[in-house]
C-alpha cells in the first residue's frame, strides 16, 4: 500500500458528462491505498481462506425479482460481446449479454479460466464481494472522494491521471479501447481484454490503473453532484454528500440501489464513454457483477 496524502482537490467536471458536473473543492484526510487493483491472485487467497461464494456464483433469490423466468434466476453475470458491426450505441444490451456460470473463476465464460491470469484484476465482483474481501483484509473500500483524491496523483485539475493528453507523443497511459466501440478494437495499447496489473505507467502518487483496465468499487451511494450539499463551499471528508455513522442507513429511494464506480475501464472509448478520467464517474446497480469491473481497497488508520 502506498500512503496518500490528504489535501484539497477540484473534484468532478463541468466539461463532460452531466453527471460530473458542477465542479466543487473537497478536502480528505490522509490514507493508505493499494498500489495496484485485487487480483485473481489475492482473491483467490481471499476464497481459499475462507470459503466465500460470489454473488455471480449463487442463484438469484426469487423474491427480490418477482415474475423473473426461473433459468433468468441461475448463477450468472454480465458480459461484455462484440456485435459484428455498428449499433445503436442508445442500447447497451447489443453488447452486454448475462451469460451463465460466468464468474470471477471464469472471467471470459464458463469455458474460460484464471490458469493464465493470476495478476490480471479480479472481475465479476459484486459490491458485497469486495467489501467481503477488504473486510477480510482488514481494509475498506474507498470513498468517491478518497478515491479521486488518489486517481488526480497531486495533479489537480487534469484532464487524465497523468496529465492533459490522452497519449502523451503517441503513448498509450492505460488499457482502453482504440477504434470503434462496440465492434472494432484497434488494440493499440497491446490488450483486447484486462492487462496484468502495472502495466503502464503509475500516477503521481505511485498508483497504476486509476484509469482504463476496469471499473473499481466505492462505498459512495451514487447521486447527482448537483444534489451535493454545498456545492459552493469545501466539504471535507464527503461521502455521498455527508459523512455520518448511519451513511449506510440512508439506501437511495430506487428499487435497486446503486454505488459509484470510477475510473474507467478497457471498453471506455473515444466516440463511447470517455470515461478514463479521474473525474468521471459511473452508477453500478449493487446486485450486479460485470466482465470489466474491480476494485481496490484502503486503509484510513495509520499503519505501524
Amino acid at each position: 500500500m502506498l500512503w496518500i496524502p490528504g489535501g484539497t482537490f477540484l473534484m468532478g467536471s463541468d466539461s463532460h458528462y452531466p453527471e460530473e458536473a458542477p465542479s466543487h473543492r473537497v478536502s480528505v484526510d490522509g490514507f493508505w491505498m493499494d498500489k495496484f487493483t485485487v487480483t485473481n491472485r489475492d482473491f483467490e487467497r481471499f476464497v481459499a481462506a475462507t470459503g466465500y461464494v460470489t454473488l455471480a456464483e449463487n442463484p438469484a433469490n426469487p423474491d427480490d425479482y418477482p415474475g423473473a423466468l426461473a433459468h433468468l434466476l441461475a448463477p450468472s453475470s454480465m458480459m461484455f460481446r462484440k456485435p459484428d458491426g455498428p449499433v445503436d450505441l442508445s442500447n447497451h444490451y447489443n453488447w452486454w449479454v448475462y451469460v451463465h456460470g460466468a464468474n470471477w473463476r471464469h472471467p471470459r465464460g464458463p469455458a474460460s479460466t484464471i490458469k493464465k491470469l493470476a495478476e490480471h484484476p479480479v472481475v465479476h465482483v459484486a459490491y458485497e464481494d469486495a467489501a467481503a474481501f477488504a473486510e477480510w483484509a482488514g481494509k475498506e473500500l474507498p470513498t468517491e472522494a478518497e478515491w479521486e483524491l488518489a486517481a488526480r496523483g497531486g495533479l489537480d485539475g487534469a484532464e487524465y491521471v497523468w496529465g492533459h493528453d490522452l497519449t502523451p507523443d503517441g503513448k498509450h497511459m492505460a488499457n482502453t479501447w482504440q477504434g470503434e466501440f462496440p465492434y472494432r478494437n484497434a488494440v493499440d495499447d497491446g490488450f483486447e481484454y484486462t492487462a496484468p496489473v502495472g502495466s503502464f505507467p503509475a500516477n503521481g502518487f505511485g498508483l497504476y490503473d486509476m484509469a482504463g483496465n476496469v471499473w473499481q468499487w466505492t462505498t459512495d451511494w451514487y447521486q447527482e453532484h448537483k444534489a451535493i450539499d454545498s456545492p459552493c463551499c469545501t466539504a471535507v471528508n464527503p461521502r455521498g454528500g455527508k459523512r455520518e455513522a448511519s451513511y449506510d442507513a440512508r439506501l437511495p429511494d430506487v428499487k435497486i440501489p446503486r454505488r459509484v464506480t470510477k475510473g474507467g475501464s478497457h471498453l471506455c472509448a473515444p466516440n463511447y464513454c470517455r470515461r478514463y478520467r479521474p473525474a468521471a464517474r459511473m452508477a453500478q446497480p449493487v446486485d450486479t457483477s460485470v466482465s470489466h469491473l474491480g476494485f481496490r481497497c484502503i486503509v484510513r488508520r495509520k499503519l505501524d
